[in-house]
């Protein structure tokens, strides 16, 4: 399930939103709130969601300023824009700055759900999942000997779209409808390596990615990639990758991410 960064400085409308979104999609949920921008951009020091929907007018900092400053620190964070006011400015400054779509107050239901349907097409292929959706996708014992390939498939996503959660074998197998053991013996067959060393893998390779396209401090990065201790995931990082996750930023990141990635922990 994707997660949102939804910004709204008025509260009612906020809770609507929130209400909104989970009864029109299993594929998102809200995962923060924020009143204002600055609220916003104080949440995005240390939390990377999926996709931002920000209010266009809100008190202290409008939704535009905030937004090309969001863009400054997530070149490729899909952002949605809502608003109550319909010129065609708005919408023309907010297409400028990289915003996916630009809806209107109120919000139509069939109008949010075709937005957010086509941002989650852009994830899927972003994290390389395949576009038939999980939430359709329960298996049972009663027919995984015909379909070894597409259990893979699926657990696959499902480590991939919870890598900073709990990914023991028991929460997965649970989650795709599987006997434990089953699975670890399914997964070493089909792709030739243990369920764990895959975890970990998928892990660093988040790690990496965040080291290298944004400026979120390394402990920050460790738990977001699923990594208890930020202590330990240094050096396992520096014992696979070669680099410490300071160096590896320095060598293999974005102009400005390793503002703050530099810091003790």
């Amino acid at each position: 399930m994707y997660k949102v960064l939804l910004v709204e400085d008025e509260t009612v409308i906020r809770h609507g939103l929130r209400e909104l979104i989970s009864q029109s999609t299993s594929h998102f949920e809200v995962a923060g709130e924020a009143a204002n921008g600055r609220e916003a951009l104080e949440y995005l020091q240390s939390e990377l969601p999926d996709l931002m929907i920000t209010d266009i007018r809100m008190r202290e900092m409008d939704g535009l300023t905030m937004v090309s400053k969001v863009k400054e620190m997530y070149p490729n964070l899909p952002v949605v824009i809502i608003s109550g006011y319909g010129e065609f400015e708005y919408a023309k400054k907010a297409i400028g700055y990289g915003v996916i779509d630009y809806l209107m107050k109120p919000i139509e239901r069939l109008e949010l759900v075709s937005t957010l349907e086509k941002i989650k097409l852009l994830l899927d292929q972003k994290h390389g999942i395949s576009s038939v959706s999980t939430s359709n996708s329960k298996l049972s014992e009663q027919n995984v000997h015909g379909d070894a390939r597409k259990i893979i498939r699926d657990v696959k996503q499902f480590v991939k779209q919870h890598i900073d959660k709990d990914l023991r074998l028991q929460t997965v197998a649970a989650g795709v409808h599987l006997n434990a053991t089953y699975l670890s013996q399914l997964f070493k067959s089909e792709t030739g390596m243990n369920y764990s060393e895959y975890v970990s893998e998928a892990r660093m390779e988040r790690a990496k990615s965040l080291l290298a396209t944004t400026r979120l401090k390394i402990y920050d990065v460790a738990r977001l990639s699923g990594h208890q201790s930020p202590k330990h995931f240094m050096l396992v990082f520096k014992q696979q990758v070669g680099l410490t996750a300071g160096d590896y930023r320095d060598q293999y990141g974005q102009p400005g991410s390793n503002e703050e990635g530099k810091v003790d922990v």
